[in-house]
């Protein structure tokens, strides 16, 4: 039988939402967003646990009201530097739980309107591949390469490109060592990580409402988005 295991990392400070106020934390319909990103993955029950890993200094976790989800999710306060270093220090301190062969789903904790159709997808397309898997979407705009005074290079072909989302589905032994043979080299997600590794993670068809809530406005439309699911 194989195991689920969520990992979300939460140690960031969303300098880019131009807030004093860690964008995991603003309100979302009335609750903080990572309330509604821990809930959609405790809601699952076949992931046995939700490791949300925190910055060390944060005390903001403990104010939040769980409403029962309290024995679903494990605060870490080992969060690091980077996303990487977070779900590196996230992996290691869940290693008595987890094991090398169990599946963790990584999920960024400004991603609150994942439905649970993608998130069943994601573990039934990638439950059996050796190289594990990732949502993501196929690149539809026209994607132009800027010079350095912001005026347009060149055009991209955007044929074969696809959009990265999450959750990232790997093995936990996989993981761990891709994170580690890493290193200092900069790896945005976990597939750039395991891709090191010589593997080929499996592209699963994702969903536009799956956003990562990066600007301010990106709040209004999750807003909407959760709206909508609750009618």
């Amino acid at each position: 039988m194989h195991r689920y295991f969520a990992l979300v990392p939460a140690a960031g400070t969303g300098s880019r939402l131009g807030s004093s106020t860690p964008k995991q934390y603003l309100t979302l319909a009335g609750r903080p967003v990572l309330y509604h990103t821990l809930r959609l993955l405790a809601d699952r029950s076949q992931i046995e646990q939700v490791f949300v890993v925190l910055a060390p200094g944060d005390a903001q976790f403990r104010a939040v009201e769980w409403d029962g989800l309290e024995t679903r999710i494990q605060p870490l306060y080992c969060g690091g530097e980077t996303r990487a270093a977070s779900v590196y220090n996230g992996l290691l301190a869940a290693r008595d739980t987890i094991a090398g062969d169990d599946w963790v789903l990584v999920h960024d904790a400004a991603r609150p309107c994942l439905s649970a159709g993608a998130l069943e997808r994601l573990i039934q397309e990638v439950g059996e591949d050796e190289a594990g898997g990732l949502l993501a979407i196929p690149v539809a705009d026209t994607l132009k390469r800027a010079d350095g005074e912001s005026r347009v290079s060149t055009t991209e072909r955007r044929e074969g490109l696809w959009q990265a989302q999450t959750p990232q589905m790997f093995r936990y032994g996989f993981l761990v060592e891709a994170l580690r043979k890493s290193g200092a080299v900069a790896v945005t997600d976990e597939a750039g990580a395991i891709e090191r590794l010589g593997l080929k993670p499996r592209l699963v068809m994702g969903e536009g409402r799956n956003i990562k809530i990066t600007y301010p406005q990106d709040l209004e439309l999750a807003a909407l988005i959760l709206k909508g699911n609750a009618h």
